[in-house]
């Protein structure tokens, strides 16, 4: 009895007595040192007989078991979910009480588990532990390493069960349903028009605002996107990356080499489903499909004409301008279209 005394007393505040000699590390029993010096020995005494995966304490492999008999004895009372453990029942009460028992001494932030906290803390330290084998890019949290690493390997876990394209990320699969599915929660306020994704939206915002925030170091033209200047700058260096495997034809953005290929197979991703015409590229699917709503999108300023498609628009603005840009080297003639 007196030695069950003087264990629970080590458990109030006060110096721990049992001390690792390799680390450091202190510990307020005499077992739980024992457990943690296997740490460092590499001594694994308690072995799964189901799978042969060996554990430093006894606690560990009973928890494991549990995987092989699919036993969860610890049942919450609030809501009947059972688990395995009981930390992981005691990490799943907090859901329900609201509990945020681990603050970052940094900013004060809080919460539920211990290992948030930790991956938290590399906000403020920087710390970035895992790295690419392949290209040296640092991360600070596993799950967009994890992502990062498809780049190199190519694979594409997230399969869509509709038509079959395969997607490294969940997120991107989710996203690609809509196009199934048809829904476009994304409206704008303006004009009432409806996006499959949030980034279409906020593009088209822009249409509204004339908002051109991304200017050209070069020759100071702007743009409404990030993208577009990115693709602008190569016209400047030349820079062409995006090369075809099978005729070696480079092109500035990877888009343009996508649409490229479907010249080598043959694919017309995009159908028409009022009268099944097939086209190779969006842009081309989307004009064709105004033929058929007979919505003309594009309005003249000047004169409230109405246009299908923009090139028609822009001609079209020349009667206004009296501007005539197409002059042949030969005679000096000018003319309003080529």
């Amino acid at each position: 009895m007196l030695s069950l005394l003087t264990q629970h007393q080590r458990i109030h505040p006060r110096e721990n007595s049992y001390k690792c000699e390799e680390c450091g590390k202190a510990f307020k029993l005499s077992s739980n040192l024992i457990e943690h010096e296997r740490i460092h020995t590499g001594k694994e005494l308690y072995k799964c007989d189901e799978c042969g995966k060996a554990f430093v304490q006894s606690a560990s492999l009973i928890i494991h078991k549990r995987i092989h008999t699919g036993e969860k004895p610890y049942k919450c009372d609030e809501c009947g979910k059972t688990f395995k453990s009981i930390s992981y029942l005691k990490k799943h009460k907090r859901l329900h009480t609201g509990e945020k028992p681990y603050e970052c001494d940094e900013c004060g932030k809080t919460f539920k588990i211990i290992s948030y906290l930790k991956k938290h803390k590399r906000v403020h330290t920087g710390e970035k532990p895992y790295e690419c084998e392949d290209c040296g890019k640092t991360f600070k949290w596993l799950s967009p390493f994890t992502r990062h690493k498809r780049i190199h390997t190519g694979e594409q876990p997230s399969i869509c069960k509709e038509c079959g394209k395969a997607f490294t990320q969940a997120s991107c699969l989710n996203s690609h349903k809509k196009i199934h599915t048809g829904e476009k929660p994304y409206k704008c306020e303006e004009c009432g028009k409806a996006f499959t994704w949030c980034s279409g939206l906020t593009r088209h915002k822009k249409t509204h605002t004339g908002e051109k925030p991304y200017n050209c170091e070069e020759c100071g033209k702007a743009f409404k996107y990030s993208t577009s200047l990115n693709q602008h700058k190569k016209i400047h260096t030349g820079e062409k990356p995006y090369k075809c495997e099978e005729c070696r034809k480079a092109f500035k953005c990877h888009s343009s080499l996508t649409k490229h290929k479907r010249i080598h197979t043959g694919e017309k991703p995009y159908k028409c489903e009022e009268c099944g015409k097939a086209y190779r590229c969006s842009s081309n699917f989307q004009k064709h499909k105004l033929s058929h709503t007979g919505e003309k999108p594009y309005k003249c300023e000047n004169c409230d004409k109405a246009f299908r498609w923009f090139s028609n628009l822009t001609r079209h603005k020349i009667i206004h301008t009296r501007e005539k840009p197409h002059i042949p080297k030969e005679c000096g003639k000018a003319f309003k279209q080529s």
